[in-house]
């Protein structure tokens, strides 16, 4: 398709195209006044027992611990444990994010500290998602030394680093806008050209139809000549 065929599709289906810039005003009056709503973020750490080598516990974080740590995201991540967070009350967006990324010296998620969030429209309601998400990944944690039958001495224990703290969600209006209205350009530009398409083709053919509706019954050339010598034998 050259451009000036481009040109003149979309102005036979301009109605299209003002629908896409609609669609991408509503989106882009969604972007500027956004329903708000906030994170909660809370950290906390799987320490080991105190010892007699090790008293200070945040010193002896060792990689098993944070295998133990994951045993437990990854049940509440399943689909059982989505349900039990459900019926204790957890609703909306939440994630489990393990903080260590790994440097030089420590490798990747060695480290047993984990970041919890939660989104809600109110303050209030995503600490207290944060919360139950604490609660329920400590429950995990006993239970699983429990029936390991791992005495009290020598359990590891859950420590609150950061307490949940909520936040607004902000997000960058300019990209926002920039998307909107770059789905509604395109996007318009799209379904204008398939919709052209698609009408001339039926255009196109309803005129075919026409046409030989109105050229009426087709007649052979030689039928005339075979009346003509069937009149004659008679």
């Amino acid at each position: 398709m050259s451009p000036g065929e481009l040109i003149r599709a979309l102005r036979r289906r301009w109605y299209v195209l003002v629908v896409a810039a609609v669609l991408a005003a509503a989106g882009a009056v969604q972007v500027l006044h956004p329903t708000q709503t906030y994170l909660s973020t809370a950290i906390v750490v799987l320490k080991p027992p105190v010892t007699d080598n090790q008293p200070n516990q945040l010193a002896n974080l060792q990689p098993p611990l944070a295998a133990v740590s994951y045993a437990a995201i990854q049940q509440l991540d399943s689909p059982e444990g989505a349900e039990e967070l459900r019926v204790a009350g957890v609703r909306g967006t939440y994630r489990l994010i393990p903080r260590n990324s790994g440097t030089s010296v420590t490798p990747r998620y060695l480290i047993p500290s984990l970041q919890i969030q939660a989104e809600q429209a109110e303050p209030a309601a995503a600490d207290t998602a944060v919360r139950k998400i604490i609660e329920i990944y400590t429950k995990h944690l006993t239970d699983m030394q429990t029936q390991q039958g791992v005495p009290d001495s020598a359990r590891m224990s859950v420590t609150l680093l950061v307490p949940p703290t909520a936040a607004v969600q902000t997000g960058n209006k300019s990209r926002g806008l920039a998307g909107a209205a770059l789905l509604g350009g395109v996007g318009g530009v799209v379904v204008a050209l398939w919709t052209d398409r698609l009408l001339t083709r039926r255009s196109r053919r309803r005129q075919r139809h026409e046409a030989a509706a109105d050229a009426g019954p087709v007649v052979r050339a030689e039928e005339p000549e075979r009346a003509a010598l069937a009149g004659a034998t008679r």
